[in-house]
């Protein structure tokens, strides 16, 4: 939204929203994100919102619930019932929710004209096939690579930008599905601290697409190459998500899979589905029932 539009963006935790003060506030809109529109924290920090008289938008997944009334407005992410606990489709159906209201965004502000909204809406239509198309070799090839980690403990997942929340969401996956210790970080802070554990028996899964159209996203893939050399020279294992075609990251890394070329929104959507297989598959192999991981409920109902 920040890159597209230019407005301001400041992202929190629900559950730290409401307890933050509203003094530094001023002529804000706010957007709350809930698969289940019921989560507890993320509706106290939209009844704050309304309470403060901020305009407020609510992306969920579930048509007539209470954060689906309560908001000024809602999108509806129509990704039908998430029936497992770990969101996977209705985590892909918020990015692109996201995506499109930036896209509204910026053609309000005037820093996307018609013709430029198109053209991104043409790409958006071609998601799903694109997706479909890949999916089989998404899956076939962590299948290989859950069975190659099976004793593998201890997981760092990283990426820049965008990719740095995929990164995030990655690592979460794997906690919630397959037990695992997994921690999402910049690939630019690898280096002050968690870089002391970089093992061979602690891979790291580094998030290297990049969208050549867009000379911030060239930047920030080439510190990516540049970090990956380092990791070569400390024996890291190295799991890489990567464009098709890509050699130089494919020829640094022990496992490589590949994500069709787009925009770099939409590589944040596609190169996350990757990432929830490899968590499928390492909890099959620890004998897990993905499905109904253990402490977890659909919707956190109680702080």
């Amino acid at each position: 939204m920040e890159d597209l539009s230019g407005i301001a963006v400041d992202v929190e935790y629900a559950s730290e929203y409401c307890c933050r003060s509203e003094h530094s506030l001023a002529n804000v809109a706010v957007i709350v994100v809930s698969q289940s529109g019921e989560t507890v924290d993320t509706l106290a920090a939209l009844h704050k919102a309304n309470l403060a008289g901020h305009q407020t938008l609510a992306i969920t997944n579930v048509d007539d619930s209470t954060m689906d009334r309560s908001a000024t407005i809602s999108f509806s992410t129509v990704a039908g019932i998430e029936r497992a606990i770990p969101a996977t489709k209705s985590f892909t159906a918020q990015l692109l929710n996201l995506y499109l209201f930036a896209l509204m965004c910026a053609l309000v502000r005037g820093t996307l004209d018609a013709s430029g909204l198109k053209l991104r809406l043409s790409e958006v239509l071609k998601l799903p096939s694109q997706i479909r198309s890949q999916l089989k070799s998404w899956d076939s090839a962590m299948h290989q690579i859950a069975h190659h980690y099976r004793h593998a403990k201890n997981f760092l997942y990283l990426g820049r930008g965008i990719h740095y929340a995929i990164a995030r969401e990655g690592a979460l996956k794997l906690k919630e599905s397959a037990y695992l210790y997994a921690e999402g970080y910049p690939s630019g802070e690898l280096k002050h601290g968690p870089n002391a554990l970089v093992a061979k028996g602690s891979p790291l899964v580094m998030l290297a697409t990049v969208d050549r159209s867009d000379p911030d996203s060239v930047q920030r893939y080439e510190k990516v190459v540049h970090l990956m050399q380092d990791m070569r020279r400390q024996h890291a294992s190295i799991l890489a998500i990567a464009n098709v075609g890509d050699t130089t990251i494919a020829d640094l890394a022990d496992h490589t899979v590949f994500v069709a070329e787009m925009r770099e929104p939409l590589l944040a959507i596609c190169e996350v589905i990757p990432l929830q297989l490899l968590s499928y598959w390492m909890a099959i192999n620890n004998g897990i029932d993905v499905d109904n991981p253990r402490n977890l409920t659909k919707s956190v109902l109680a702080e």
